[in-house]
């Protein structure tokens, strides 16, 4: 399998690689067995930290807030461009707390990704980085001698942003890089009043890609307007900032459920009667379909017999077949313009 632009780019200028070494952003597993004497590769992604488990000589991180981060460590910092532009920044500052005095910053991003307004960020904090490749469409920046940072606190990039639907209220968390930061999106506003219109059965709940943890509170706020019973509801997600900030929101809102990160379904265990989610498709800035055509495929293993899975996607994609073929009866809850709210009932 072939590696990132960014990640082969990375191997053609391994002469800048001093010292001990961290890599930030890693997204493809071929990169570390290429690399000099190893160190630490911090990914966000619960799928590629999993790939790249059991690597000779390197320390494997997920995400932000991984326990074995730490300060005043590292010589050369690596930091790929992550798809959000104030991700970067987080980035940044994590780089600048890892970095002993002295140490170098490597920014690798491609140029349709941004690159080009990302030197910006870099040059914010280090105003002596410089050009020093560019190729496979990619550019790389070096910094020398970067200020560290003496302290780095994720809960300090946590934001929190009032939602409404349907007469129900929720704050949710947010961190850089995290899906619809600061706002509903209209597909999942388009699936929460379908749950106001067309109620779920009875029982427990799994929110598939779970970002923030929207669905799950706003669920539990509205059977407590309701007056109903309280439902739990499980949350999983690939990605580690929507891991920590579900994990928030359930907190602030005493939700009842529990947050797992995982890659698809791959670390799940048990039966839900309901399945929700309003799913990823896209990977950086590609469209990708993978995740949510293995998640169809696999979902009727953790569905109870007659349960149900409720999703919103963009009303182009092709998920209705495969949710037929896959889980069974298929109707069309809701539809405007963009997005449409599937639900299917798993065959008898």
């Amino acid at each position: 399998m072939s590696l990132p632009n960014s990640h082969e780019v990375l191997l053609r200028n391994r002469h800048l690689l001093k010292g001990r070494m961290a890599l930030l952003g890693v997204t493809a597993n071929g990169l570390l067995a290429d690399l000099p004497a190893g160190g630490m590769a911090m990914s966000e992604h619960a799928g590629v930290c999993a790939a790249l488990a059991g690597q000779d000589s390197w320390q494997i991180c997920f995400g932000y807030d991984d326990p074995a981060l730490e300060p005043g460590t590292f010589d050369t910092l690596v930091v790929f461009l992550p798809k959000a532009r104030a991700e970067l920044d987080l980035r940044l500052a994590l780089a600048r707390w890892l970095a002993v005095p002295g140490a170098q910053v490597v920014l690798v991003g491609e140029k349709k990704e941004g690159i080009a307004g990302a030197v910006k960020q870099l040059k914010a904090v280090a105003p002596q980085a410089t050009k020093t490749d560019s190729a496979r469409h990619c550019q790389v920046w070096c910094a020398e001698h970067i200020e560290p940072l003496p302290e780095f606190s994720l809960q300090q990039w946590i934001t929190w942003t009032g939602i409404d639907c349907k007469s129900v209220h929720l704050d949710v968390a947010g961190l850089p890089g995290i899906f619809s930061l600061g706002e509903l999106d209209e597909g999942t506003r388009l699936l929460l009043e379908t749950l106001d219109e067309n109620p779920l059965r009875s029982g427990s709940v799994l929110d598939f890609a779970c970002g923030a943890g929207v669905l799950g509170t706003w669920l539990h706020r509205w059977h407590e307007q309701q007056n109903q019973p309280r439902r739990t509801v499980d949350g999983i997600d690939v990605q580690s900032q929507a891991v920590i900030c579900a994990r928030a929101t359930y907190e602030r809102n005493g939700v009842s459920g529990r947050i797992l990160a995982s890659d698809g379904l791959s670390e799940v265990e048990g039966t839900w009667p309901v399945i929700l989610s309003n799913p990823p498709f896209h990977s950086g800035v590609r469209t990708d379909l993978s995740m949510t055509e293995r998640f169809l495929r696999e979902v009727v293993r953790h569905l109870a017999p007659g349960g149900e899975v409720r999703l919103v996607a963009n009303s182009f994609l092709p998920y209705e077949p495969l949710m037929k073929r896959c889980i069974g009866p298929v109707e069309r809850l809701r539809e405007d313009r963009r997005f449409t709210v599937y639900r299917a009932f798993r065959h008898s």
